[in-house]
């Protein structure tokens, strides 16, 4: 199945194998394995489509679609407002998805600003788990933005405080001027975008039906004793892990450097909807496995698990987020989403993780990103245990 508008290098296909590999072995189970197993891999499919990745793939549409409309020079807002970097380093970087914090560590590379910024935009960024978070449940994410800009821009302003405006500044003449290597994006077929967009409209029309309680099944007339919402659910499931497979192993698509403006002229905004959406959905098939079948298999309740072990939740959050990328945020956001973890585990996870935009800063400027990173960590253990204190 050829979706792509490039050729598929030898590297990427190695890449690809194994991620093929896990795709069949997961259609196969979920058909020939023992009655309850492959029911549960089925349910837990069509739950993670109809749950979450249709309102993922719908808040990406408008958030693009609005992003596009801006066309805000942020270099020239920095440059401009010299007082103010900090908080609005921090604003950028609360913005959903890793484009904004990527620009500001951009902006730091070349001289530009000093580590508060830095400090302020890896504070708040959360990455693409903003996205599910703001799809699920638009007024937590609002209030973890909300919080993760003041978080991060009093972290900012304290170590400009502490170290001095210049410390670890990069000097301007020592920058390279082309930081950004955007690689090749992936553009996908005619045919591969209708038949994931097609899938993606009902799929949303369901979800939102099942989100007011509805019987979508009773939409299908004499169909719907063949539960037709359950078998949309696990296509569009298995279709998007299919076109995460796809993807290529190397290159800004997995950084997510596309919502960078030096990159833009090199993948379609349809095109990035799709493989955004299909990554997040990735791991989120994989918390909703890892939980369904961890119970079935173990006989262990592991909400009851989650439970004695609450203390330590927010603390595991925090670390959880000093993992590079986005696909371990996303699983934290999902056990919050499914009520296993507290907010207090949510917030500190959004305060101390960097997304996808701590791998361009541990390229670019290592020391810095490595330093950051554990200062970040202070902020989320001071307000996810602040959170907890007060039952949340």
């Amino acid at each position: 199945m050829n979706v792509l508008h490039r050729a598929t290098s030898l590297d990427e296909t190695g890449h690809r194998a194994w991620k093929l590999f896990l795709w069949s072995g997961l259609v196969l189970l979920s058909v020939v394995a023992p009655q309850e197993t492959s029911e549960t891999i089925q349910r837990a499919l069509s739950d993670a489509y109809l749950q979450v990745s249709v309102f993922v793939g719908g808040t990406l549409i408008v958030f693009y679609f609005l992003e596009n409309r801006a066309r805000i020079d942020t270099a020239m807002l920095l440059k401009r407002h010299a007082r103010w970097q900090v908080p609005i380093a921090a604003i950028i970087g609360a913005l959903p998805g890793c484009g904004g914090a990527i620009i500001i560590i951009t902006q730091y590379v070349l001289g530009r600003i000093g580590f508060g910024s830095m400090v302020a935009v890896l504070t708040a960024t959360m990455g693409d788990a903003a996205f599910l978070l703001l799809a699920r449940e638009p007024q937590t994410a609002l209030l973890v933005m909300g919080l993760s800009i003041v978080v991060g821009t009093i972290s900012g302003w304290i170590v400009e405080r502490v170290h001095g405006p210049d410390f670890m500044r990069i000097p301007p003449d020592d920058t390279p001027q082309e930081t950004i290597q955007c690689g090749q994006f992936v553009n996908y077929r005619t045919t591969t975008l209708w038949a994931w967009y097609g899938l993606m409209a009902p799929g949303l029309a369901l979800g939102l039906g099942s989100a007011f309680q509805q019987d979508t099944d009773a939409w299908f007339g004499p169909l719907a004793a063949f539960a037709p919402s359950h078998w949309i659910g696990y296509t569009g499931a298995l279709f998007c892990l299919l076109v995460w497979a796809l993807l290529p192993g190397k290159g800004a698509a997995m950084v997510n450097l596309a919502a960078h403006p030096a990159c833009r002229a090199h993948v379609k905004t349809r095109s990035r909807i799709v493989f955004e959406t299909s990554f997040v959905t990735a791991w989120v098939v994989l918390a909703f496995l890892v939980f369904e079948l961890g119970t079935l298999w173990s006989g262990i309740d592991l909400a009851h698990l989650f439970k004695a072990a609450e203390p330590l939740l927010p603390a595991i959050g925090v670390l959880v987020g000093f993992i590079p990328g986005c696909g371990p945020q996303i699983i934290v956001t999902t056990l919050y989403l499914g009520g296993l973890v507290p907010f207090s585990a949510q917030i500190g996870n959004a305060i101390s993780n960097d997304g996808d935009a701590l791998f361009p800063a541990i390229a670019m400027a290592p020391k810095t990103a490595f330093l950051a990173t554990l200062y970040t960590a202070i902020p989320a253990l001071i307000v996810a245990y602040g959170f907890f204190l007060f039952g949340y």
